[in-house]
């Protein structure tokens, strides 16, 4: 284990992060919030020096391997947790550290849930933090660091693989650097889009660059104590449309670019993305139709939540904890299906659940025609042996750090559906669950415990597992 790199990239994320801390920092000074100004350039200060001395060690090879770049990953998130948590302790405004920490990574794994029962008492500079983690964790600091600090040579696929959401990860262009770049010139004109979009339909400037991270980063922090619900129909429809967009495979995009229309519309995974979207906000447009006035408000609200739901957004523009059984199980399987891969979506994926669905198909296949031999393909490309091994794998662990969070959180003696759907909403990035974690509620009804158990799953979650659990293993941790 070459620690020396490892931390050297840390150094340059806390660096990045202290770049970040700027923003809330002049937020606070534009609202006359001196002492939240002060404390956000505090942090911001702290996380260059401490940048600074990580990197202060030179390394001889700049390879980076496996092993190291997942370590990377995993301790570099737990370091933006840490020092991200800061602010919100130095202005009083959530004084205890597990609640801090558990506000920051839920930000910044865009998960969107809280402890917060009164979004609006923060400062303007702490409500801007909030959302801008959203957007920070939402496509990932390391793609940042790799557009401009390519360093790691070839084996800077390392990082991109930990941190990147899918089955597998691959470059769009020949060179890392250049697929990095791309990819956050994508994010950049969305999130300008969305903005200006924001904008014209009459939100405030904070409004609308607060309400955009989260919609970019499918994030799900409300700046309003009812998330979504204070906002006309047609910025309600606005969100609905960019989140969805959002929760779209980012490969989409750059076909786009390229004018590749062909491969854009053969994406297997992207029409099963907006087949269920459509037939999931059809069915419960109907289950609900009795709750609203007109068609039109039974859409608007199904079509919202729906996407939130699936992009784990996590806004919410109505209780729709209290909606019928049949809508409610419907939001509780899109929660495990989650958006596309390569996208900020969270959940197992759309792509995953195509590949098992062929696997299964497979496996039947194989019964009636045992000695057929017949290969497994997904958009036009065979499904390597890598692919489906890492996806049977993820799928096994998922449901094993699934069910025991269950268990682990239960000793809080809360009833098993507030339980099931809180770590449902961790491990998947959504934010609200139900009951009393429902969207008028929040997650300060669980103890220290169990919110860290919640951090972990949250984290987990948005690393896709792997990267998190490499750090319990010894082996990770011995010499070559």
């Amino acid at each position: 284990m070459n620690l020396i790199i490892i931390g050297y990239i840390i150094g340059i994320v806390l660096q990045i992060e202290a770049l970040f801390l700027i923003a809330p920092t002049i937020v606070g000074l534009c609202y006359h919030e001196y002492n939240s100004s002060i404390a956000y350039a505090t942090v911001a200060v702290i996380c260059l020096l401490t940048g600074i001395f990580l990197r202060r060690r030179k390394f001889n090879s700049n390879e980076l391997y496996p092993r190291e770049g997942f370590v990377a990953v995993a301790l570099s998130w737990i370091s933006l947790s840490l020092f991200g948590s800061i602010p919100f302790m130095l202005t009083g405004e959530i004084p205890n550290f597990i609640n801090a920490l558990f506000e920051t990574v839920s930000g910044l794994t865009t998960t969107g849930a809280s402890i917060l029962s009164d979004v609006e008492s923060l400062t303007h500079a702490s409500i801007f933090w909030r959302s801008f983690t959203h957007w920070i964790g939402g496509m990932g600091v390391f793609i940042i660091m790799l557009a401009i600090m390519p360093f790691a040579g070839a084996h800077s696929m390392s990082l991109m693989r930990a941190e990147s959401p899918g089955p597998s990860v691959g470059k769009f262009l020949p060179k890392i650097r250049d697929t990095a770049i791309l990819t956050y010139a994508i994010y950049l004109a969305l999130t300008l889009i969305i903005t200006i979009a924001f904008r014209i339909s009459g939100m405030s400037l904070f409004d609308a660059l607060t309400m955009t991270f989260g919609t970019v980063g499918t994030g799900g922090f409300g700046i309003y104590n009812d998330s979504a619900a204070s906002f006309t129909p047609l910025q309600q429809n606005l969100i609905t449309i960019f989140m969805i967009l959002c929760g779209v495979n980012y490969n989409t995009y750059f076909c786009l670019v390229f004018r590749r229309f062909k491969e854009m519309f053969s994406s297997e995974e992207v029409r099963a993305y907006f087949i269920i979207i459509l037939s999931s906000a059809g069915i419960i447009t109907w289950n609900i139709r009795h709750l609203y006035l007109t068609l039109g408000e039974s859409l608007r609200h199904a079509f919202f939540q729906v996407g939130s739901i699936i992009t784990t957004s996590g806004f919410s523009t109505v209780d729709f904890d209290q909606w019928p059984q049949l809508s409610r199980s419907i939001l509780i399987i899109l929660m495990f299906i989650g958006a596309c891969a390569g996208s900020t979506g969270g959940g197992m994926k759309v792509s995953r659940i195509l590949i098992l669905i062929k696997s299964v198909q497979d496996e039947l296949y194989r019964i009636i025609h045992p000695h057929l031999v017949k290969k497994k393909y997904f958009d036009n490309h065979i499904l390597s042996e890598e692919t489906l091994r890492s996806t049977n794998a993820f799928t096994a662990i998922y449901f094993v750090l699934f069910f025991l969070s269950v268990l682990l959180i239960g000793m809080d003696e809360l009833d098993f559906t507030t339980d099931f759907t809180a770590v449902a909403s961790m491990i998947n990035n959504i934010g609200p669950g139900f009951n009393l974690v429902g969207p008028t509620c929040n997650f300060d009804v669980y103890g220290s415990f169990s919110k860290c158990v919640l951090i972990f799953d949250m984290l987990a979650g948005r690393l896709e597992l792997f990267p998190i659990l490499v750090l319990f293993m010894p082996s990770c941790w011995k010499k070559y």
